[in-house]
């Protein structure tokens, strides 16, 4: 996609670079309706796990959907779509223009979910993200006014352009989903998905993530540039004007209560005993590797795991294979390790570290 197109529409950002989303029929559950759902949920026996085949035309028509305005990318589709079913969070990386934000957003409008978009800025605040308390003046009260994180699909936009002081006001929200403010805890409406999109740091103006923050984000997804293949076949929609034409018609596919239902059937998805060991021993070699200063914590463990099975119920299977704990090794780990400083001058990365270790560690039999 075209850096124009991504960024088109602008009538509606305000000050705050808070860009409201509205999209029609939208189904938005209340909060003791998706308690319901989650209570439900967990129910679920194991003869309605063995069958996949309704996730699966989910996630097909999904596909269809976004592909029907975006060219390539399947690799990217794929981990945001694994991500949903794990129920955890993507940060997603690439230079401007290759569509990081539009995919986000076509995502959404499949989705019956309450959307959010937070353009982060150098001046942002965390009261423009969590929300403030303001006078009322009928009840002579202060009343919390709540910010456009209070949604289920949150989509933050150039999330490295913000100082630390705000990034901290996600720490919270992103790993426990809950807010606490002026001693108030508010909890979060299931499912709730975070999406940020980062240009590669080196580029001016941008800060780097504190390494609590990218420890809570499920996947790093780095994008390429499209081939050369894609690259006419962009052209190609470009010039018919087809991507702007689709974006409108782009059809709702899962409900909330369908998200829920199978986050929760994702997690039967069996694993054997040593699948899990191959787990913690790819995560443990990155903690004595001379090539990295920093490991991975047993949260990346966990990740690993949650990833795979997700994996797993992309493919059609209701277990996991050692190919699904080597598919999401790599997205799960490179945002959570360090490369140790001289390595890192010798143009060494986390990425080639990780598969580096990926393919010394024994693959069970």
């Amino acid at each position: 996609m075209t850096e124009s197109f991504e960024n088109g529409n602008t009538e509606n950002i305000n000050p705050e670079g808070i860009i409201p989303e509205t999209n029609t029929g939208e189904i938005t559950l209340e909060k003791n309706t998706a308690e319901t759902i989650v209570s439900e949920s967990e129910n679920i026996n194991f003869e309605s796990r063995l069958n996949l085949t309704e996730l699966q035309q989910s996630i097909t028509a999904i596909k269809e959907e976004i592909n029907s305005v975006i060219v390539g990318q399947h690799k990217m589709i794929d981990q945001l779509l694994v991500a949903i079913l794990s129920n955890g969070h993507v940060l997603l990386e690439g230079v401007p223009g290759v569509a990081k934000t539009i995919t986000a957003k076509l995502l959404s409008k499949t989705l019956s979910l309450h959307f959010s978009r937070i353009q982060f800025t150098p001046d942002l605040m965390p009261s423009d993200i969590l929300g403030t308390s303001v006078f009322d003046l009928s009840k002579s009260a202060f009343t919390f006014k709540k910010g456009p994180i209070f949604s289920n699909f949150v989509l933050i936009d150039e999330i490295n352009r913000a100082p630390a002081k705000t990034q901290a006001a996600l720490f919270e929200v992103m790993e426990e989903r809950q807010i606490t403010v002026e001693g108030t805890t508010y909890e979060m409406e299931a499912p709730f998905l975070v999406i940020a999109t980062q240009n590669p740091i080196e580029q001016e103006g941008t800060y780097r993530l504190p390494e609590a923050q990218l420890d809570r984000f499920l996947f790093k997804v780095v994008i390429d540039y499209p081939n050369l293949d894609e690259e006419i076949a962009i052209l190609q929609r470009e010039n018919a004007l087809q991507d702007r034409a689709k974006l409108d018609k782009i059809k709702k596919v899962l409900s909330q209560a369908d998200i829920i239902k199978y986050q929760a059937l994702v997690k039967q998805i069996v694993i054997e005993p040593q699948l899990i060991e191959y787990i913690a021993k790819i995560v443990t070699s990155t903690r004595d590797n001379a090539f990295l200063y920093l490991g991975a914590s047993p949260r990346a463990s966990i990740a690993i795991l949650n990833a795979a099975k997700g994996y797993a119920a992309l493919r059609g299977r209701d277990f996991v294979s050692p190919e699904d704990i080597k598919e999401s090794a790599i997205p799960v780990l490179q945002h959570r390790v360090m490369v140790a400083p001289e390595r890192e001058m010798e143009g060494l990365t986390s990425e080639q570290i990780i598969k580096q270790i990926i393919d010394t560690v024994e693959i069970p039999r």
